[in-house]
């Protein structure tokens, strides 16, 4: 399979590679707003969007710049197919709350298509049916279950033995009139509109604590208080724990996307195997021309060994299916996951009336930041919304949960004990410009990177969270957490929480 790579040094996703880019400076002053949002992906701006159609006046606050983190790395389909999914749904909290969690997300779905018609928002949106398939025989029990639960719920479906594609299908199963679009080009338009409206955007503005009260007040890293009359927790993490516990409910997965043009065209739809590895297929537009996006290969964070191996993976698959012509673009996303798979969406902890969070939205984060922004929303004006006991973060806690809980922190002891005795042999001299990882270095174990100048970063490996030993994530070129997911630059810096502090940079640097 010969093809040429473009962008694999910085690993830029096709959407940010294709889209504007705000700029906005940082918070150097106390401020005040009725509502102050921390997070400025698809969640963040949902939720102002929301705010001021309200009439709430809005703060959004981002730690480094809006769009660049999750969602701007989606493959960013706008539907309710979240993987095989409703038959044990079903099973976990019954039918009239499924049939409440089929409905958030269709509203959602209607909402986005809605705002961007009324809008006039070229963001390329395409109604396309989404596909389960698979080809195992196994496979065909879980889809038959799935189809059973579509039958009780009401969704829209459509069965088939084939596919329009070389997949060597044994079966699959279809949720019809989903959509797809370009996230950044929606949410930018949107940004545009929020600037209108007089909303206050600031980026490079790290918040680090709340200051609880009747008025609570964002307290940033530079020592800044944003003050308002509700806190809106958006960020990938929730940047403030409130005593909710949140690092030992929610865990990051790792997945993975490839841009590619094919020999083939990708018949209409959007498709998602079922079978492990996962992939997945849809197309997007760049620059003119269709492409497809290859997706899967996921792992929880930290714990997914090489990352080229993963793309090689995607790559493998799209060739076998399609025919891939040549590979423009290579990119990897980290997506949180509740312990029953459902969002928490709602007050932080049942003692917190002011301060809101939204966060565990899995792969479908496009129809769940809506959900969010209009479940909060009424949740601030004191309306009663039909879903908010299912996305509570407080909601009583099930069998199936205490299972998940005792098997995701089992897997947490076991990451923290392994990492301690791991040792390695390699040292600065082994890496190659560009490549990082686990050294010795004067009979110590750090982690290393080495620029393509050929200077080295070196930091201590103690997570500053609980005290896990990281990993090297050679796609993003971040130091990842398998205990609870926190991630870290080369140079040590937090990039993603639920660490406060950076590593230690202990050890002299070459």
């Amino acid at each position: 399979m010969e093809q040429e790579h473009k962008g694999m040094e910085e690993a830029k996703s096709l959407w940010l590679s294709d889209s504007r880019k705000h700029s906005f400076s940082s918070v150097n002053e106390d401020l005040t707003a009725d509502v102050i949002i921390v997070g400025g992906g698809i969640t963040g701006i949902a939720a102002a969007f929301e705010m001021t159609e309200r009439g709430l006046d809005v703060i959004i606050i981002d730690a480094e710049q809006l769009l660049q983190g999750t969602t701007g790395h989606t493959t960013a389909k706008i539907t309710s197919q979240h993987d095989v999914y409703y038959y044990e749904l079903i099973q976990q909290i019954g039918m009239p709350k499924a049939r409440l969690y089929v409905e958030a997300n269709e509203k959602a779905k209607d909402l986005i298509q809605a705002r961007i018609k009324e809008h006039d928002i070229d963001c390329q949106l395409e109604i396309k049916d989404a596909y389960l398939y698979t080809k195992e025989e196994s496979g065909v029990k879980k889809l038959k279950k799935e189809l059973d639960a579509y039958k009780q719920l009401g969704i829209d479906r459509e069965w088939k033995t084939e596919l329009p594609f070389d997949a060597d299908i044994k079966a699959a199963l279809a949720m019809t009139n989903q959509a797809q679009f370009h996230p950044l080009h929606y949410l930018n338009a949107l940004i545009d509109k929020l600037l209108e409206r007089g909303v206050r955007i600031f980026e490079q503005t790290t918040a680090v604590d709340v200051k609880e009260g009747n008025r609570p007040a964002v307290v940033t890293k530079n020592g800044h208080h944003l003050t308002g009359r509700y806190i809106i927790s958006c960020s990938h993490f929730p940047f403030y724990d409130g005593k909710g516990l949140y690092f030992t409910r929610i865990h990051p997965e790792q997945s993975y996307v490839v841009a590619a043009k094919t020999t083939k065209p990708l018949p209409d739809g959007m498709y998602l195997g079922i079978d492990q590895p996962a992939h997945s297929l849809r197309t997007a537009e760049w620059h003119g021309e269709e492409v497809v996006l290859i997706g899967g290969e996921g792992h929880k964070t930290g714990q997914g060994g090489d990352e080229s191996a993963h793309y090689e993976g995607l790559e493998t698959f799209g060739d076998a299916t399609l025919g891939i012509e040549e590979v423009l673009y290579r990119w990897s996303t980290h997506d949180m996951v509740t312990m029953d798979q459902i969002p928490y969406i709602g007050r932080l902890t049942k003692h917190h009336q002011n301060i809101f969070v939204a966060t565990g939205f899995r792969k479908w984060g496009m129809t769940t930041s809506h959900v969010a922004a209009t479940l909060i929303g009424d949740l601030i004006e004191g309306k009663s919304n039909p879903y908010e006991s299912i996305f509570t973060p407080s909601r009583p806690v099930t069998d199936s949960f205490v299972k998940d809980f005792i098997k995701e922190n089992t897997n947490v002891a076991a990451k923290l004990i392994s990492g301690k005795f791991k040792r390695t042999d390699q040292t600065i001299d082994d890496l190659q410009p560009g490549e990082g990882g686990i050294i010795s270095y004067e009979h110590k174990k750090c982690g290393a990177y080495k620029s393509e100048d050929g200077n080295v970063f070196l930091v201590d490996t103690t997570c500053t969270h609980l005290g896990c030993e990281v990993a090297w994530n050679n796609s993003d070129r971040t130091w990842d957490c398998p205990c609870h997911g926190s991630r870290f630059s080369i140079t040590g810096e937090v990039v993603e929480g639920p660490a406060k502090k950076p590593l230690k940079r202990s050890y002299k640097e070459q």
